[in-house]
């Protein structure tokens, strides 16, 4: 059965908020064929405030200004002259939603516009922040300094979208949520997905009669407003902020890398309008703020990357030539626990176990062992909620919630654990998250009334891993692994002087026949391509030139993983990184010399299993052919590929700044299907979106599987 948050989740997740058939009421909207440019329907009182006579008119005509529509491409907007009206002046913006151009207009405020030395002050505010902390309150007071509002929050997402106030500045007699948590229902997907899409969204005054959509011919019921700045919010969410006492919000999002991170909220005891001056620098802020929160969590992780390196070198520095990895631990188990900051620090091998610390019991430990060992060997497994994983383990969960470990494979496994104890946490929430949840999924959807202060404690969890612990853990045991194979080396060299010479002979075999599978292998690749090339010549001037020379790219990108396979230290795993690197210069040059110079690359190492890799880099191989194809007609252009990884994910980005996807299907769908196929075999995942201008293509993807 669902636990209640879910439930809530679930049925706010269906409301369709981005087609709310109307608009606030402190604005009007025109709504106009996109092929014509004439008004088919109206929002709000525009028959007091602009005309009477608008049904079949020219946009043009009633803004009072020429309209080019060129200009308007979906999901940007295009802001217009003030226009004058009855009794007021409006600002004008302009967008496109599918077939209708969407005019919005709002009153002009009076306010002056907001200088560049109040923006500029505010991020060097940010950049002196010494700290997270000190970021997120400095933030929330620059924010309410510029809005004007009583409180405003800088409110962050957690793992299950569940979000946490972490910065607030308040005016008096405003009730705090600081560190208070609210769960992910709050703000559903939908919701979330819109924030990513409109940067700021505001709500002058909470108490309003939405203006509905009226069409003089056209049903625009379904209108997609999306992109509208005047969007009539969801009634649940309005009631959600009556119900907190607020009168006015706006909220302003935190973006990284296309991903929400979280939102500036501002409430305000009062209606409170924001001027179109103050939205931009609003806007202009957060990404000044999105900036400075990415700097200084990279900052902080590389310091304890400096400091974890330092310790693995005094660690494995203390693996002498004659020792055991059991006398190695009971050395170092004390460092090796310190240097991840654990509870307890474990080794298991064979039937063995060395323990340093507060540990389980020795048989609880080869049971945590065992589980760690479905993993993939010599990859860290983490986890901050071991009971929730391994059931078993919750008998020992006030000493070991928390588990770091790692394989080191060989002929006797051995398995290095780090435990942290459990951490009793005190979660305080803006009312309580479980109460009033319907799980009919029928139920007609009301927001919760109450937000005073309920107090939650979660026990089973410990402090979490860091991506530096984590990797460190890796590092420790590829190094104890080399340095028990340079001393396993010694010890044979000396024992086994009599076949040293077979030994070196053996390798030697191994290595040529390695060496002749990978030559036979590039032999058959070569042939291959061979033969295409002596068709293209046969076909010359026909249109299967530019297949048979596509069909030579791709098997160019399977050549390469097997010369970086047999060129490398290891026959598994391939630097993706690096691979596509490779990958992208060999189609450069095959293509026209005017690419060389229109290919950007910002690739970080991924290490990635080989079979995985040949996909990986069939799919960039037909996502830059079709750029060159379709978004530059074959002419050369900027294309950038980017590659970074997110815990056991990898992200691939192909951006161009083309003629976008459109509406034509183009090409024969070959390509298409074999993206199908390609996608299947990584258990990845392919998203198109507008690059304003031309196409971005993302591809994300597991590194590796995590055995359990």
């Amino acid at each position: 059965m669902l636990d209640q948050p879910k439930k809530a989740l679930m049925l706010c997740d269906r409301e369709p908020i981005h087609i709310p058939g109307a608009i606030q009421p402190h604005g009007v909207m025109l709504v106009a064929d996109a092929e014509t440019s004439l008004i088919v329907g109206v929002a709000g009182d525009v028959e007091n405030r602009l005309t009477s006579n608008w049904s079949g008119r020219a946009l043009s005509e009633v803004l009072g200004q020429p309209v080019d529509t060129s200009e308007i491409v979906a999901g940007s907007v295009l802001e217009l002259d003030p226009l004058i009206g009855q009794t007021e002046t409006f600002d004008v913006a302009l967008h496109r939603s599918g077939e209708w151009l969407v005019a919005e207009l709002e009153p002009a405020e009076s306010d002056q516009p907001i200088k560049l030395s109040i923006l500029k002050a505010a991020s060097h505010g940010f950049e002196r922040s010494s700290n997270l902390n000190h970021l997120y309150k400095n933030a929330a007071a620059v924010f309410r300094k510029l809005t004007g509002y009583d409180r405003v929050m800088v409110y962050r997402f957690l793992e299950d979208n569940a979000g946490v106030v972490v910065g607030e500045s308040d005016a008096e007699g405003v009730g705090s949520f600081m560190n208070h948590h609210f769960p992910a229902a709050d703000i559903p997907k939908q919701a979330r997905a819109l924030y990513i899409r409109n940067r700021i969204r505001v709500i002058p005054n909470v108490a309003y009669a939405p203006a509905p959509i009226r069409s003089s011919a056209s049903d625009l019921a379904e209108i997609d407003l999306s992109d509208a700045a005047l969007r009539s919010v969801s009634p649940i969410h309005l009631q959600y902020l009556a119900n907190m006492d607020v009168a006015a919000s706006a909220s302003v999002s935190i973006v990284q890398d296309g991903t929400l991170w979280g939102l500036v909220a501002c409430h305000n005891r009062t209606p409170r309008p924001l001027s179109r001056s103050v939205r931009d620098a609003c806007e202009i802020l957060a990404l000044q703020l999105s900036r400075q929160i990415r700097a200084k969590d990279e900052a902080v992780l590389y310091r304890e990357r400096v400091r974890l390196r330092s310790s693995e070198d005094d660690i494995c520095g203390k693996l002498g030539p004659d020792d055991t990895l059991g006398k190695f631990f009971k050395q170092t188990g004390r460092e090796l626990r310190r240097m991840m900051a654990s509870d307890g620090f474990a080794a298991f091998q064979g039937g063995d176990v060395f323990t340093e610390g507060t540990c389980p019991d020795p048989m609880m430990i080869q049971a945590i062992a065992r589980f760690a060992m479905q993993s993939i060997p010599q990859r860290p497994v983490s986890t901050d909620r071991l009971s929730t994983d391994l059931p078993e383990a919750a008998s020992i969960r006030e000493i070991a919630s928390g588990l770091l470990a790692v394989v080191m494979s060989s002929e006797v496994p051995t398995v290095l654990l780090w435990f942290r104890a459990e951490k009793l946490q005190v979660v305080e929430w803006a009312g309580n998250p479980h109460k009033n949840v319907d799980a009919d999924p029928n139920a007609v959807l009301t927001p919760r009334s109450s937000f005073e202060n309920w107090t939650e404690t979660v026990r089973g969890r410990s402090r979490p891993w860091s991506l530096a612990e984590v990797e460190s853990a890796g590092r420790i045991i590829q190094r104890l692994l080399e340095e028990r194979a340079n001393r396993r080396m010694k010890l044979l060299n000396e024992e086994l002087a009599v076949t040293i010479r077979e030994n070196d002979r053996l390798i030697r075999q191994k290595d040529f026949l390695l060496k002749e599978v990978n030559h036979r292998v590039q032999n058959s690749l070569s042939l291959v391509n061979s033969f295409l090339r002596m068709q293209a010549r046969e076909a010359a001037g026909s249109e299967a030139v530019a297949h048979l020379t596509v069909a030579q790219q791709r098997i160019g990108a399977v050549s390469l993983v097997h010369r970086r396979l047999y060129s490398g230290t290891s026959v598994d795993n391939v630097d993706l990184g690096r691979y596509l690197e490779e990958l992208v210069e060999e189609l450069v040059a095959t293509l026209d010399e005017g690419w060389r110079d229109q290919i950007t690359l910002d690739l970080v190492p991924v290490l990635i299993s080989a079979d995985k890799a040949v996909p990986v880099g069939l799919i960039l191989t037909e996502l830059v052919i079709n750029a060159n194809k379709y978004a530059y007609e074959g002419a050369a252009g900027p294309i950038a590929v980017s590659l970074e990884q997110h815990h056991n994910q990898f992200r691939m980005v192909v951006a161009d700044q083309g003629a976008g996807k459109g509406n034509e299907v183009k090409g024969t769908g070959f390509g298409s299907r074999m993206l199908d196929v390609l996608l299947n075999q990584i258990d990845g995942a392919l998203e198109s979106a507008d690059n304003h201008p031309g196409l971005r293509t993302i591809v994300t993807a597991p590194v590796a599987q995590t055995g359990y």
